[in-house]
């Protein structure tokens, strides 16, 4: 699905914020991502969802070459990849249902089917009330959920989430954790950056710990992810 091979990445030529980056992720794995603030949590998604192009070494995705791909490829790409934004990108003229039902639309999908499969989604996320609201009315966390149902409405082949819990609270931080397990099991392979160890614990899942722009493999052991439940 996804290989680094002696990835480094920098803004300048100066200054390399990811240095070396080798890993692979196979199709339908989960892996946490994790390190202190400023060791290139964001910067390595951002390759991943090819906002930006290795400054050395290969990034392989989806069996292709990134540096090799052609401009006009790259949209293909991206529409296999779904992607929770710290900053939700969302946007403000389109309510709630509007905006998670965007990729669907994006992608051909027409009629009342749509809006059932949207509305569904937004009422597992707890926004039953809020799904015709615009995004400048709605709270912080109520932003985040909205982000996170439009990435995963149609079930992307990898799915990456940049602190996708730090806005809501914990009951409802494992709610939306449960939704990542149960897509993941569906075949998404998913790639959660986080700073809540908590979550960590409870899924058990491998991680990749970023420390200074250098990745370390850390496997979880406490927990599988197939045996992990919804929250009551």
């Amino acid at each position: 699905m996804v290989e680094f091979r002696n990835v480094s990445m920098g803004y300048d030529k100066e200054f390399d914020v990811l240095k070396d980056i080798s890993f692979k992720l196979e199709p339908g794995s989960m892996h946490f991502l994790t390190g202190p603030s400023g060791a290139g949590k964001t910067s390595l998604l951002k390759l991943m969802y090819l906002a930006h192009r290795p400054t050395r070494g290969e990034l392989i995705m989806f069996g292709q070459d990134v540096a090799k791909a052609q401009r006009d490829d790259l949209p293909k790409l991206r529409r296999r990849i779904g992607v929770v934004f710290q900053d939700f990108r969302l946007l403000d003229h389109l309510s709630a249902v509007e905006n998670v039902a965007l990729p669907l639309r994006i992608a051909g999908g027409k009629g009342p089917q749509i809006n059932e499969h949207v509305e569904e989604l937004l009422s597992w996320v707890g926004l039953d009330d809020r799904m015709m609201a615009n995004p400048s009315s709605l709270s912080g966390g109520e932003k985040q959920r909205i982000a996170i149902a439009r990435a995963v409405i149609r079930r992307p082949d990898i799915l990456l989430a940049d602190e996708p819990t730090g806005n809501v609270d914990p009951e409802m931080a494992e709610r939306l954790l449960y939704l990542f397990v149960e897509l993941n099991k569906l075949g998404t392979t998913i790639v959660i950056a986080t700073h809540d160890s908590s979550l960590v614990e409870k899924i058990g899942a491998p991680r990749l710990h970023l420390e200074k722009g250098k990745l370390l493999h850390i496997e979880g052991t406490k927990r599988i992810v197939s045996e992990y439940e919804a929250p009551q």
